[in-house]
């Protein structure tokens, strides 16, 4: 898992993203040295909850975020970030409506 992977997400199918999910938990499960008991405990889940994830099954979405969570791997939620981008148009026209010089009048 520590290698850089260039799999073709789009061309698998759900089940098949399934199961890559359920190696990821196995994996950094495995490497950390815990038990399925020790994880499930921890992340307040059944064992068989986790084994049904680790091998790909249906779970709720909060499952995997708390296994993620004991197993310090919420980082793979950058992939999650959306960043706000502004179109070409709107950016020159927010620039067209911008104050080119003061206008020199004192307020009283």
């Amino acid at each position: 898992m520590t290698d850089i992977s260039y799999k073709n997400w789009d061309s698998m199918n759900d089940k098949a993203l399934a199961e890559q999910i359920g190696s990821f938990i196995k994996h950094h499960r495995m490497e950390q040295n815990k038990t399925q008991d020790v994880l499930a405990n921890t992340a307040g889940i059944s064992r068989s909850t986790l084994s049904l994830l680790e091998r790909g099954e249906t779970v709720n979405l909060a499952t995997l975020i708390q296994v993620l969570r004991v197993l310090d791997q919420l980082n793979v939620m950058e992939g999650f970030t959306v960043q706000q981008t502004i179109s070409p148009l709107a950016l020159a026209k927010m620039e067209k409506e911008k104050r080119k010089r003061a206008s020199g009048k004192k307020e009283e």
